[in-house]
């Protein structure tokens, strides 16, 4: 049986091709992630990942939509691990982690993809499971407030703090007072 007879070598392959996109991406950007370099990195043939990845623009989705996983699953865990009193905090300690960690698949998930919608149906399943994460962690929070509204201003307040903070654009020896107020003090109320 050769490769392409493998029903199993696509998807082996497609797993291989992302992730070594997203080692390139965060190593060196997302403009040193060509058909060339990755057929080197993956022992793909080229016309291969043409076939699999007709654009750039297909295989950054693939990254993101990875990446949102990845992300799901690291909210998860947190929240998993802190119990629904500090869910929220650890929520976003791990947010910000996996966010800070891996920029340039983060630019990938909600910078560069703008089709991938995030609380709103219908969204593909990894970008759903990391706002489910979100909402599940602040759901003990919302004292009669809409869910899923609150859960859209978490990921917003969050999303901006990354951004402008990537950004040089916040104060830089108040980074873990922000991050205080957004994870204990900013749901309390004066």
């Amino acid at each position: 049986m050769s490769p392409t007879d493998d029903p199993d070598a696509e998807p082996a392959e497609r797993t291989r091709v992302v992730a070594a996109a997203r080692q390139l991406a965060e190593a060196e950007g997302w403009a040193a992630v060509t058909r060339r370099r990755l057929a080197e990195r993956t022992g793909i043939d080229i016309e291969a990942l043409y076939r699999r990845f007709p654009d750039p623009a297909a295989l950054m989705a693939a990254v993101a939509l990875r990446g949102f996983a990845d992300l799901a699953a690291a909210l998860a865990a947190a929240r998993a691990t802190a119990g629904d009193d500090g869910a929220w905090p650890a929520v976003v300690t791990a947010y910000l982690d996996f966010a800070y960690a891996n920029p340039e698949v983060y630019d990938a998930m909600l910078a560069h993809t703008s089709d991938l919608t995030l609380g709103r149906d219908p969204a593909p399943g990894a970008p759903h499971a990391a706002f489910t994460e979100l909402r599940a962690a602040l759901a003990p929070l919302a004292a009669g407030r809409d869910p899923d509204t609150l859960a859209e201003i978490g990921w917003a307040l969050l999303h901006g703090t990354v951004m402008l903070t990537r950004g040089g654009r916040l104060r830089p020896d108040t980074q873990e007072q922000r991050e205080e107020l957004i994870a204990v003090r900013l749901l309390d109320g004066p």
